[in-house]
């Protein structure tokens, strides 16, 4: 009855419109109210308890500043120069704008590690330009909502940090070297359906009109930009310093880049910047507070069992659950954030994947895959809104061209599930 009361009170609350950190705190704190209706006030003593102890992690740490490294790479004008270089290599025509677009959002992805962030910096650059080249603004807000969501995958994710907290057995290095394969597999099979659309339907017929980038001078002002994802990735495996540590480092670094070397953020720009960084990172942790609350009532009022019994014993066997779990979470992605997503359902699916002895660090890249295509398969995509937003397009008029691309990165999670060596072989080699 309580645990009934709990689920349908968040819902009701989401529908309403509540934002999802205080739905998840409602609901909980309601929950364990009910659950002590004579020691109501000493019960309830637990949810400040559970507040802090949901903050007060370690690994989160890195959240903030990964966030300010997004904010501050999106304002030094990166973007511009790693599309320029990208044009340098493989020229123009018909095609080879989605194919930067989404070389440019991979890169993106690893340095901040935000599918909506990454969406609006590469979408600000490459919707303009594949417009003037003749590509249809739903095509192009297409292509870089899908390219934007490999982003989670592809190192640093923040979406694998919050994961690396909530599931103890799977370390952030772990997770980080375990979404490279499957997030560049991703990218590469975006690439197929992209290209192979914009020639069959003579898209980018003015693009061979427009100059080439000259390569070396391309490849100088990019060369920064480049350098910032071997500086994160490579300085953890050497190991000088932790992810958290690296997150600060890779503000240090964006900042010398935009303010030294390009340029292009003076120090009138860095309060807006820091303010930017200090919003987006507020929501996300006091999201990740608020729903210890809801993960302290579902522990308390013994939900996590029961459900996870139901699921094991309702016949489907092993492939017919992950099908399940599979079909949740991109309907989920289609409303929720990754984080929110992982906060909600990680707790209920942990024992799920215990049971049948699947690799905690697989799992979090298949659900991270999960949440991927669920943040561009419409009606409700997060990535998607924001590129149809800069195209100015609705995103019902995406619908044919998706289609492709969600087939392309479904095809992906296919092969993690089949192979699962994809995403495990990594880490093993470099010893996590």
């Amino acid at each position: 009855m309580i645990a009934t009361a709990l689920f349908l009170l968040f819902i009701g609350l989401m529908l309403l419109g509540v934002p999802i950190g205080v739905a998840l705190a409602l609901g909980g704190s309601f929950a364990i109210g009910l659950a002590n209706p004579d020691t109501m006030m000493f019960g309830l003593l637990a949810v400040p308890q559970n507040f802090y102890a949901g903050l007060s992690k370690y690994p989160l740490l890195a959240i903030p500043m990964f966030v300010l490294v997004g904010a501050i790479f999106d304002r030094s004008g990166v973007a511009q120069r790693l599309v320029n270089f990208a044009l340098a290599i493989v020229g123009r025509g018909p095609g080879m704008l989605p194919l930067v677009a989404i070389a440019v959002a991979m890169f993106m992805g690893g340095i901040s590690g935000s599918g909506p962030a990454t969406a609006a910096a590469v979408g600000a650059v490459m919707i303009a330009a594949m417009h003037r080249a003749g590509y249809p603004p739903a095509f192009s807000a297409s292509v870089v909502g899908a390219a934007a969501a490999t982003d989670i995958l592809i190192p640093p994710s923040i979406a694998f940090i919050v994961y690396s907290v909530l599931v103890p057995g799977a370390s952030v290095p772990a997770l980080f070297a375990a979404g490279m394969v499957p997030g560049l597999l991703a990218g590469f099979a975006l690439v197929v359906p992209a290209v192979w659309l914009a020639r069959k339907h003579g898209m980018g017929m003015l693009e061979a009109h427009l100059p080439r980038p000259p390569f070396w001078p391309s490849l100088l002002q990019a060369s920064w930009g480049l350098a910032a994802p071997v500086l994160i990735l490579g300085g953890m495996r050497l190991g000088w310093f932790t992810p958290t540590e690296a997150a600060v480092v890779a503000v240090v670094y964006g900042l010398f880049v935009g303010m030294v070397v390009h340029r292009t953020i003076g120090v009138r720009d860095l309060f807006p910047i820091l303010r930017e960084g200090a919003e987006l990172s507020a929501v996300i942790l006091l999201v990740v507070s608020l729903a210890g609350i809801f993960a302290y009532a579902l522990s308390t009022l013994s939900i996590i069992d029961p459900v996870t019994r139901a699921i094991v014993n309702s016949g489907l066997g092993e492939y017919g659950v992950l099908a399940l779990l599979i079909t949740v979470m991109i309907v989920a992605g289609m409303f929720l954030d990754g984080v929110s997503i992982f906060l909600i359902f990680v707790p209920l699916l942990l024992p799920i994947a215990n049971h049948y002895h699947w690799d905690l660090v697989w799992f979090g890249v298949l659900l991270t895959l999960k949440v991927a295509l669920g943040q561009f398969t419409p009606p409700m995509a997060v990535n998607l809104m924001v590129s149809c937003r800069i195209a100015r397009v609705r995103m019902e008029a995406t619908v044919p061209w998706v289609g492709w691309l969600l087939a392309a990165m479904g095809s992906v999670m296919l092969l993690v599930i089949v192979f699962p060596e994809l995403a495990l072989w990594l880490p093993r080699r470099l010893g996590y």
